[in-house]
């Protein structure tokens, strides 16, 4: 066979050989997913769905959504678990709105700058996420009890820090920027998100730490034995969740300029369904930061429609219990 056949021969089974791997990737079946369904929806709403300000509210609801979502893969990927970061959220949304509202009365006099008053949330939301990563680190207490525990702390928290419930306003117009402003046309929440999720990204695949993460999910006791420091990976994505939850709660209540204890209602469930559905595995050590992000794009939009739809809450709450158990179902069966 003349030489030019044999290359092209071989050249073609390369790209074949390419092209197989991507279509049997995970994440190219979630693609292809979300694409057939925003296009099934653009045709039932009538292009309502793919209209600039619609796809504008799915980027900001995807940003509140998905900050919580990376911190959730940081602790899904060490097989633990954080029920907590809705509650988290919460009150870092309710000592953000406290800290900042010209409103006195809460938590001292509060008007707070906003560059202080964001430091201080983030360092409180990283705080209570090492308190979780303590517990289960270093007392070795079930994430799910402890982080279940620290939900309903947290959610006790922002109920005082709110005086019982008020919704806390005015806040200042500088906050209204994070939630409301836009760079070019995109959504400063949205590219808050894209950089974050840039850095998980790079963390989880270039780094010794991101390697650890993995490992330690995947069989704890031989990455003890390799010299990984299991109890200190295990404390600092719990560190990292509750620090990804500050930031969503901030984002929140920029976006509303306010803030309740129904803020980021059901966060901690949206955020597990949105990491479960982009492929990461429940059993730890399996899953990429970029399955996370199409998982949250697909939840998004998915709860984005039924809003269009005019679907009735109770609704949403099936189709997401749905979603779920069928991500649940598919990772077992992977792993089996």
């Amino acid at each position: 066979m003349p030489r030019n056949e044999q290359n092209e021969k071989s050249f073609s089974s390369v790209l074949k050989k390419n092209a197989l791997t991507v279509v049997r990737h995970e994440n190219f079946t979630l693609v292809i997913v979300l694409i057939v369904i925003m296009v099934v929806l653009t045709v039932t709403t009538g292009g309502k769905f793919s209209s600039v300000t619609n796809m504008r509210n799915i980027l900001l609801q995807s940003s509140v959504l998905g900050m919580a979502a990376i911190g959730q893969a940081f602790v899904l990927l060490t097989a633990g678990i954080d029920l907590s970061v809705g509650g988290v959220g919460q009150m870092m949304a309710i000592l953000g709105a406290a800290l900042l509202t010209t409103n006195p009365g809460y938590l001292g006099h509060g008007g707070l700058p906003v560059a202080l008053g964001i430091i201080l949330v983030l360092l409180a939301g990283a705080g209570v996420g090492g308190g979780n990563g303590v517990l289960v680190s270093r007392l070795r207490l079930s994430p799910l009890i402890v982080t279940l525990g620290m939900w309903q702390l947290a959610k006790g928290a922002a109920f005082q820090f709110s005086k019982q419930g008020e919704t806390i306003r005015p806040l200042p117009d500088g906050l209204a920027f994070l939630g409301q402003g836009s760079i070019g046309g995109v959504p400063v929440a949205a590219i808050v998100f894209i950089v974050a999720i840039v850095v998980a990204y790079l963390v989880l695949n270039y780094t010794s730490f991101g390697r650890s993460v993995y490992a330690v999910g995947g069989n704890p006791v031989s990455s003890w034995l390799s010299g990984i420091k299991v109890k200190n990976v295990r404390f600092w994505v719990y560190v990292i969740s509750g620090f990804c939850a500050a930031i969503a709660g901030l984002i929140q209540i920029s976006r509303i300029m306010g803030a309740n204890v129904a803020v980021l209602y059901g966060l901690e469930l949206d955020s597990i369904a949105a990491v479960v559905i982009g492929g990461v595995s429940l059993f730890g050590g399996k899953g990429s930061i970029i399955g996370v992000l199409i998982g949250v794009l697909m939840l998004s939009v998915i709860t984005n429609s039924m809003n269009l739809m005019g679907l009735h809450p109770t609704m949403k709450l099936v189709v997401k219990g749905g979603l779920i158990l069928a991500a649940v179902a598919v990772d077992t069966l992977r792993r089996r």
